[in-house]
């Protein structure tokens, strides 16, 4: 694992644009969110989201989430209703993941079954930068393990995901509280996971 400290409001072009090399290439790597560390890669890279799943312990079946960089973007990987779009744009950017109706540009390993995915738009430098540089949206699930809670001291992670992750990008201590999750894939909204951000909400 390389381990770059990456300044979070002011974030090193240099160390955001080798990111995106370790992406191209089908590389793992973590990153901070506005809510908690994430384990990412390239949304169109089976083998790396294979590998997620993998490192994680979790079956298909386990939904992943990914990032894009604003809505218009989403509307490229779902189908976003007008009330939804309505939610979505008075809630982003922000620690929020939207579960929407996925449309055929969505890889089918994330589906397992089922037509809908999860799709985030972090409010947070490091992640717009990111996006900005890389051409196509980035896996984002929360970096906890099944006998860990959410990880969030730079040290700790280097130590449990120095052999699995190819990058880290190290923006200090994350966040311990995950993102709120809203199902907007029906006509009528339900929030899913009260998180971080929850009592911004109104329906």
């Amino acid at each position: 694992m390389i381990r770059l400290q990456v300044h979070p409001q002011n974030p090193q072009g240099k160390y955001i644009r080798h990111a995106v090399e370790v992406l191209n290439k089908g590389g793992l790597i973590v990153y901070p969110t506005d809510t908690v560390y994430g384990l990412g890669c390239n949304l169109l890279n089976k083998k790396a989201v294979e590998r997620i799943y993998q490192i994680k312990g979790a079956k298909k079946k386990m939904r992943l989430s990914f990032i894009c960089s604003d809505l218009k973007n989403i509307a490229q990987y779902a189908h976003v209703s007008t009330p939804a779009y309505k939610i979505m744009r008075s809630l982003l950017p922000g620690p929020f993941t939207f579960i929407l109706e996925a449309s055929r540009f969505v890889p089918k390993i994330l589906l397992e079954k089922r037509k809908t995915v999860g799709i985030r738009v972090p409010d947070n430098k490091i992640c717009h930068d990111l996006l900005l540089e890389f051409s196509n949206p980035i896996i984002s699930t929360s970096l906890n393990l099944p006998d860990k809670p959410y990880l969030n001291d730079p040290d700790e992670i280097e130590e449990i995901f120095y052999h699995n992750v190819d990058l880290f990008v190290d923006a200090g201590f994350g966040g311990i509280e995950p993102s709120t999750i809203i199902d907007l894939s029906d006509d009528q909204p339900t929030l899913i996971r009260a998180g971080k951000g929850a009592d911004l909400i109104v329906f």
